[in-house]
């Protein structure tokens, strides 16, 4: 009987005494965090390029709270403490919208991701990678407009368990969210159409709640959509979380909002890069 065969580089690794290389685990982990990191690196050469997470989420606090705020809470105070927690919702919106959609355009049009489709790492390694660096992003945004709100005399009424609840909701929120501007950024082909589109989304989503005034001054459209809008039920459980009220409802919605983005969104975002590159 003929002995079974060996093919040439178990051979050949069995004549060398060595052994075929080990698979690493957690592959796609360890390359999206180190592609992560190469975003923060550039964020912490060029910390200007985070100021349109910062400033803008800002100014629309100060107009809602001065210019609208008496008109509809009667005080600019109590109008404070109804806004603020909706704009942090609005804060990691466009922390990550810009950030995400636009730049992963301009990167692969200078054809940096063909450099990374040559390297050995999982091919959706960079875009989650993209989106785990904007992490930075939300969180500088939210701790300024909670600062600012504090600064101008926004007060937390629940504990700070609580606060730092709706902090995460918000981030893990704003992550879920940045796979729309993935997805977008990859299937769009022109830069300048992928920002005015990425723009435009804001109006829909954010100002299709209850931000700016209650949900039964809107009129039955507006309201109808503000029903079924995620961004209306995070900003909801956010100040339930941060100045009291039914939060339990919202949050498990917000989360259940999140994880679907994720689940529809990823594949659909991976799948599309998989096509372009």
């Amino acid at each position: 009987m003929n002995p079974p065969s060996v093919s040439a580089p178990e051979s050949s690794a069995r004549s060398t005494g060595q052994h075929a290389p080990p698979v690493r685990r957690f592959a796609l982990l360890r390359h999206s965090l180190a592609l992560a990191g190469r975003n923060l690196i550039k964020i912490r050469r060029n910390p200007i390029s985070i100021s349109d997470a910062v400033i803008a989420p800002v100014m629309f606090l100060v107009i809602f709270v001065y210019m609208v705020g008496g008109a509809v809470s009667g005080s600019s105070d109590a109008y404070l403490q109804r806004t603020l927690p909706a704009v942090l919702v609005l804060a990691a919106i466009m922390a990550g919208m810009i950030a995400t959609g636009v730049n992963l355009s301009i990167d692969i049009k200078k054809g940096i991701f063909d450099r990374f489709r040559s390297l050995p790492i999982s091919r959706s390694a960079p875009l989650i990678g993209s989106v785990l660096a904007d992490v930075v992003r939300y969180v500088v945004a939210i701790a300024t407009v909670l600062a600012f709100g504090t600064l101008i005399g926004f007060r937390v009424q629940t504990d700070p368990f609580s606060a730092l609840a709706a902090v995460a909701l918000t981030v893990v929120f704003g992550m879920s969210l940045s796979w729309l501007w993935v997805l977008l950024g990859v299937v769009i082909k022109e830069t300048a159409v992928v920002q005015s589109i990425v723009a435009l989304s804001i109006f829909p989503l954010a100002f299709g709640t209850d931000m700016v005034a209650p949900l039964d001054t809107l009129p039955g459209w507006l309201q109808a959509w503000a029903d079924i809008n995620p961004v209306q039920a995070t900003m909801a459980a956010c100040r339930g979380l941060l100045v009291g009220g039914d939060a339990g409802h919202h949050v498990v919605t917000s989360v259940l909002w999140s994880l679907g983005l994720v689940v529809v969104l990823a594949p659909l975002a991976v799948a599309a890069y998989r096509r372009r590159t």
